[in-house]
């Protein structure tokens, strides 16, 4: 089923403020919990982290209110992120095929920007980002296999 989220980029505080957002709406983490950088198998696109940043979060996933996910991660800039508030959110959209996928991804891109190309990932799914004409930032997660 077709879900929508809210992710949200920290520059290395998502643990902290999971914890709290945890505490606050009484629900626990998704999925397997909180995961870190340095579960990010090796590859040639993801050059070695410094050591201080690989216990960083790189994504965690938490229930809110009516079926609403808050997702997270912290940026750090050892991988070129510079963290500003106010464009650290995503509408994070996970629609049931990659057709479709592809279709909402081309369209929001139309006239924006290309943060990073529809493309299988290593955790399993097919993602793309993007930010459009009017400077809302998307991102796309499909868990469909081709």
């Amino acid at each position: 089923m077709a879900t929508v989220s809210t992710f949200i980029n920290f520059p290395r505080s998502t643990e902290e403020a999971f914890n709290y957002y945890k505490s606050v709406f009484g629900t626990e983490f998704a999925g397997e919990g909180i995961i870190r950088f340095k579960d990010i198998p090796p590859s040639k696109e993801f050059p070695p982290l410094p050591e201080p940043d690989k216990n960083l979060v790189m994504h965690v996933s938490l229930p809110i209110l009516g079926g609403h996910f808050l997702m997270g991660t912290d940026a750090p800039e050892s991988m070129g992120f510079k963290v500003k508030f106010g464009d650290n959110m995503y509408i994070n959209l996970s629609p049931d095929t990659r057709k479709e996928t592809k279709r909402l991804f081309e369209a929001l891109a139309d006239g924006g920007e290309v943060k990073q190309e529809l493309q299988d990932m290593f955790w399993g799914d097919y993602y793309g980002s993007c930010k459009d004409k009017f400077g809302v930032e998307w991102m796309f997660n499909c868990s469909e296999k081709e």
